[in-house]
């Protein structure tokens, strides 16, 4: 199961998220083991092999006690824990035959559903479960730790780097394999790995935001790296959204990332606005802004079971981004005049990573080990790490066939346009709700007989605009000859500026002005030219309701009932 503790972090407006280590069931590995060195080598190397034997053991049943209340000593516990698995996975095989080691079976609980528990003679059950716990315990530490000072933010960004590194290392080296001769635990599979190392790059990027914004780093450079931050959490909050972990996390903790992936694109959006703001791009700062503000909106509406730090945070920020969204468009409005673009027309905001996943690979090497070195000669050893790489690529290579192979299956079903057609064939196809409801909206808003009076709308205010373009140029022209009429009437006596000098900045700006409703002009014909095109598709918005106007089959294309005479 997942928390997030009260004392995570000094800023309530940034609480984050911890994942609370798998349980298991006790086990004895010290008999098993000996019993197999004593049947298989000699009674004399099992005797050698005591204290490893012993040593292993220890290991094992610290870690199933929970011994240590330090994390960081619980974190460098699961790291040698997991060196000497690497080590008994080269010299013992663990299975159910009968010439290996049969009589120990791994059992652990699923530690977001502590209720399903799975039990297997498969040492990659237990090297992922223990990886689990390691990045489980990187988690934990991050979220103790006092974000109130910069060190203190960059320490817990470093405790979810290595948190994203161990979670990183389960899904490519040990997820697939764990459930071999049975079923693991959905938390070990390689979608949950995947989406909680998204999860945990997205804490530690927020680490690096919040320093960057205490460092007063430029507007710029902030709303670069709140943007990855919230992609990190919309990659999470998308592993959420499907199958296995769609039914397998709390509401809360869905409720928390959806929250803070609307969060940091708000922010992103906030911050981006305040830099346009400063270039005077009045236009695209209003866009940015409502996109944010749009955003939070949305988010909002499933925000329960969330955090009230994140709505609190989300409510303050949603006051900045109204306030300064107000302001520019009172500026506009007086001043700059300019033309607003929608949101969806514009390119995607800039993003920059600044963390990525510990590299686990050194920190768990266990080539410099002496556990049970005697046991197996080096060659051997080197040939069994061989025999281990070549399954591991055997099972990848055949995962990412059946990846490919399911999504040629789905490409082909919507070839067929299943299950759409079976729907339209039974009588019963319905819109999508969200295609409704767009529908419904336009019906509202008069058809496509309102897309006219708004297009004749349109026209008359570029009409407008145009003859205030117009005036605005004559005025400045008249006002440009007056003063060179009395420039050659008095001579040197007249010592105003050049007209030119005084109203270049107008000028310039009139010129913009000019620019943009030359575009603005050319976009509308686009616009218009369209809409006659598709005039006649577009009538069948007047239809209601809108389903009378979908298209059936008339027959079916092939015998659906056994009882169906044979006039086909």
């Amino acid at each position: 199961m997942a928390a997030s503790p009260s004392t995570a972090a000094t800023t309530t407006s940034n609480i984050m998220l911890a994942v609370l280590e798998k349980k298991t069931n006790p086990i004895d590995l010290y008999r098993p083991l000996r019993n197999y060195i004593a049947f298989h080598y000699s009674e004399r190397e099992a005797q050698n092999l005591q204290d490893d034997l012993q040593t292993l053991n220890q290991l094992r049943s610290d870690v199933e006690r929970h011994s240590d209340p330090s994390l960081p000593l619980r974190r460098d516990l699961l790291q040698s824990y997991f060196k000497s698995l690497c080590l008994v996975e080269t010299r013992f095989p663990i299975s159910p035959d009968p010439d290996h080691v049969n009589a120990v079976s791994f059992v652990w609980f699923d530690a977001f559903k502590p209720k399903q528990k799975a039990a297997l003679q498969n040492i990659h059950l237990e090297k992922a479960a223990v990886l689990f716990n390691l990045g489980a315990v990187y988690s934990q530490i991050g979220v103790s730790i006092d974000r109130g000072a910069g060190d203190g933010r960059r320490q817990a960004s470093h405790a979810f780097i290595g948190a994203a590194g161990a979670f990183a290392y389960l899904r490519d080296n040990a997820a697939m394999r764990a459930s071999v001769g049975g079923s693991a635990t959905v938390d070990v599979s390689d979608e949950c790995a995947r989406m909680l190392e998204r999860l945990m790059l997205a804490q530690a990027q927020e680490c690096v935001f919040e320093n960057s914004i205490a460092k007063g780093s430029t507007p710029g450079v902030c709303s670069k790296i709140a943007r990855q931050v919230g992609l990190y959490y919309e990659e999470a909050l998308a592993a959420l959204n499907v199958a296995p972990l769609s039914q397998h996390f709390e509401k809360s903790w869905i409720a928390h990332v959806q929250l803070k992936a609307a969060l940091y694109y708000a922010e992103a959006c906030y911050r981006y606005g305040l830099e346009l703001h400063e270039k005077e791009e009045i236009a695209e700062e209003i866009a940015r802004l409502r996109s944010g503000t749009n955003s939070l909106t949305e988010a909002k509406k499933n925000s329960k079971g969330a955090a009230a730090q994140i709505l609190e945070a989300i409510g303050k920020l949603e006051s900045n981004i109204n306030r300064n969204l107000e302001r520019a468009v009172k500026e506009n409005d007086r001043v700059y005049l300019m033309r607003v673009p929608s949101p969806n027309s514009l390119p995607p905001l800039p993003a920059f990573s600044m963390v990525k996943p510990m590299a686990m690979s050194e920190v768990l090497d266990a080539s410099k080990e002496k556990m049970f070195a005697s046991l197996v000669p080096d060659s051997s050893a080197k040939a069994l790490s061989r025999y281990t790489e070549m399954v591991d690529d055997i099972i990848r290579t055949q995962a990412e066939k059946l990846q490919e192979a399911s999504e040629l299956t789905r490409v082909r079903l919507k070839e067929m346009e299943l299950p759409d057609s079976i729907l339209s064939l039974e009588g019963n196809f319905t819109l999508p709700t969200h295609l409704k409801e767009d529908v419904e909206a336009v019906q509202i808003s008069g058809g496509p007989a309102g897309l006219e009076a708004e297009l004749q709308q349109l026209k008359d205010l570029r009409r407008v605009n145009q003859e205030l373009l117009v005036q605005t140029e004559e005025l400045l022209q008249k006002e440009a000859r007056e003063v060179s009429q009395f420039r050659s009437q008095f001579g040197m006596k007249w010592t105003r500026p050049q007209s030119s000098t005084l109203t270049k900045n107008l000028q310039d700006r009139l010129n913009r002005f000019a620019g943009n409703l030359k575009q603005a002009a050319e976009s509308d014909g686009r616009i218009e030219r369209s809409v006659r095109e598709h005039a006649a598709l577009m009538s069948i918005l007047d239809t209601r309701p809108i389903e009378s106007a979908l298209p059936t089959l008339a027959r079916p294309i092939m015998s659906l009932d056994q009882n169906e005479d044979a006039r086909w």
